[in-house]
């Protein structure tokens, strides 16, 4: 029995289509993870036969045929070409390369109970040692850009270019960094399965390889060429009351300004609640040191201008930032506040990381674009 991968471009669970067929698909919810689980081994009736769409009568809810769904992986890693859902927030993509990363989560080192309670949001010292872990650059599909960016935002990958203006900041849109364990992998008999800019420029057709599509010499002159503003190193995790908070940080590159060198990096979190009780974000809080020695504590309220719910239905939500140093090294760590539904509020935790600078040269000349100047 084959298992056809259906998305869904609307949000809402399909009614019962026409029992007289026995082929089983797989219903992805692009609202919800939980609900992505439950489905992944539930089944609704539908004719592999006919590429078509369908809907749930009375709410006109439309369902589209992607592919063939394929067991994923637990051992070895995907390759380029890879198209998969994200298992977390529902989106189309394709694997461009893997990165190989080290994991550092404290929600697994070794147990200090000989030590007193910290209180919540305080820095821990302990000792963390990392483990390798593979993520993934892939494209996103822009169709789905809108149905995420309430819980994610249109990842993008920025970095400083040597460019006329010392101040602009260049972004190439639907990039993100997939771990190994998000990947629910599918095939496609479709040519250009997947709608970004980049597909064609970065991937070919070629029906005779697993998976059908393969690197263009543009896609290893782009990685090569853009190696270190691409590369995902260090991955730090950390939860706190059942809220799992997931920091990915990048070096961007380095800038003059007023004879002296400003250091930028990128910083990717994912907030998940992994728990049954509604919460909401409110406030954040941030410690900054600088090898220079100079300490920064920043507050205010949400992040990125929003004060996200994580609820079962919606558990997760992924954001970007940004953050300078007049030094080429420095560390960053604090807590977010978030409200439960009686209005209490507890502080969660965000794992310290370290920003790390890489070569001071920037990138020049080779932008396959789509890319945004953010100045």
């Amino acid at each position: 029995m084959a298992a056809c991968v259906i998305r869904r471009t609307f949000l809402s669970t399909v009614n019962k289509y026409n029992r007289k067929h026995a082929i089983s698909v797989l219903n992805v919810d692009l609202n919800s993870r939980q609900t992505l689980n439950r489905t992944r081994l539930s089944c609704s009736l539908f004719n592999v036969q006919q590429k078509r769409l369908m809907s749930s009568r009375p709410e006109g809810k439309v369902l589209e045929t992607v592919g063939v769904f394929e067991a994923p992986k637990h051992q070895g890693k995907y390759e380029t070409g890879q198209l998969f859902l994200h298992s977390v927030f529902g989106y189309r993509g394709i694997v461009l390369f893997p990165w190989h990363a080290r994991l550092y989560d404290r929600d697994v080192s070794p147990a200090t109970e000989s030590k007193p309670t910290e209180p919540p949001g305080a820095h821990r010292s302990k000792e963390v040692k990392g483990k390798t872990h593979t993520y993934y650059q892939v494209l996103i599909d822009t169709r789905d850009c809108p149905h995420i960016s309430q819980r994610s935002q249109t990842e993008a990958v920025t970095f400083l270019a040597n460019h006329d203006d010392s101040r602009a900041l260049y972004a190439i849109p639907g990039l993100d960094y997939v771990s190994h364990e998000d990947i629910l992998p599918y095939n496609s008999t479709d040519q250009v399965p997947i709608q970004h800019e980049l597909f064609e420029r970065f991937l070919k057709f070629n029906a005779s390889k697993v998976p059908p599509f393969i690197p263009r010499d543009t896609l290893q002159a782009w990685q090569e060429k853009n190696h270190p503003w691409l590369e995902l190193s260090d991955v730090h995790r950390e939860t706190t009351e059942n809220i799992r908070v997931t920091v990915i940080p990048f070096y961007m590159g380095m800038r003059e300004a007023q004879n002296s060198h400003v250091y930028w990096w990128r910083y990717c979190i994912r907030l998940e609640n992994m728990g049954e009780e509604v919460v909401q974000l409110r406030e954040r809080h941030w410690r900054i040191f600088s090898l220079s020695g100079t300490l920064e504590t920043v507050r205010g309220r949400g992040v990125v201008g929003r004060e996200p719910v994580l609820s079962e239905e919606q558990p997760a939500f992924q954001y970007s930032s940004h953050v300078s140093l007049q030094a080429p090294s420095g560390h960053m760590w604090g807590s977010y506040r978030l409200e439960r539904p009686n209005g209490t509020f507890f502080d969660v935790r965000i794992p310290p990381f370290s920003l790390e600078s890489k070569k001071d040269d920037t990138p020049n000349g080779f932008l396959p674009g789509p890319f945004t100047s953010l100045a």
